[in-house]
């Protein structure tokens, strides 16, 4: 496989600004024959890299089906597919399963990953998510809903961890989200973030408590397209400095002045 070639290119969008597409994402879709884009959630103004030629297609209006007919009418005709998702499609991006399909249609594809919106959203804040000495790890998660999560992963098993949470496609469950991880032990005051339209031109951000999260959230009239961010991160205090940069640590390039400090952050 290669990129450039006829085949199906599945492209990360980035997190909404059109200037925060990668190089080869910008590429592919000024060369592609046909674009189909997640439509609800993808920046229309990407389409204006396309082609005047390109055919465009928005899959919000479309089923599993309907997009790999699609791919294969322009497949058989050795037309250039972008498949432009937001964000970075590995992320809640349903590909696993139009990728098995290609793969029993003998299509070939690849993928261009893109920045995805839980790093927008740091940005926005100008946080770090991984701060030493308060938590080295990030979740990935979402409420459970229409779409199911399996019960190792529910708010309440993961809150336990006491990492960094970043919540997807949460947005309209705010008040139930906060009142169980409260219920699961978290404390009221925990520092929660939300980043509506991260990086978008109409971006908003606040920072709260986890009680206070739905108001927060209603009275921003925030519904939808927002991440979510719980844990003690979120007030970026109390953190240790890094020990990559401790004038007393050695590393393998610089010399520290304790000389018994070993390698590492």
């Amino acid at each position: 496989m290669g990129w450039g070639i006829d085949m199906v290119h599945f492209v990360g969008a980035g997190p909404g600004a059109i200037d925060l597409i990668t190089l080869r994402g910008k590429k592919l879709i000024e060369e592609a024959d046909v674009i189909i884009y997640a439509g609800s959630l993808v920046n229309p103004q990407l389409l204006d890299y396309a082609r005047d030629d390109c055919g465009i297609y928005d899959s919000k209006d479309l089923n599993l089906e309907e997009v790999i007919s699609i791919i294969r009418d322009a497949e058989e005709l050795g037309r250039n597919t972008v498949r432009l998702h937001t964000g970075d499609p590995s992320i809640y991006g349903a590909v696993r399963e139009q990728m098995d399909i290609l793969e029993e249609l003998g299509i070939d594809y690849d993928v261009t990953p893109g920045v995805s919106s839980f790093c927008g959203a740091a940005a926005a804040l100008k946080m770090e998510y991984t701060l030493p000495g308060i938590s080295q790890s990030v979740i990935i998660t979402r409420m459970d809903g229409r779409t199911k999560v399996p019960d190792r992963e529910s708010v309440e098993a993961l809150s336990s961890h006491g990492a960094t949470m970043v919540f997807f496609l949460s947005s309209s469950e705010a008040g139930r989200l906060s009142e169980r991880l409260i219920n699961a032990g978290l404390s009221p005051d925990t520092p929660c973030a939300v980043v509506y339209k991260a990086t978008w031109d109409d971006e908003k951000s606040f920072v709260c408590s986890l009680e206070s999260l739905s108001e927060t959230m209603e009275s921003g009239g925030i519904k939808k397209t927002a991440l979510i961010i719980v844990g003690q991160a979120v007030a970026q205090t109390g953190y240790e400095r890094s020990k990559l940069y401790d004038p007393e640590f050695t590393t393998e390039y610089r010399m520290g002045t304790d000389k018994n400090a070993k390698d590492g952050q």
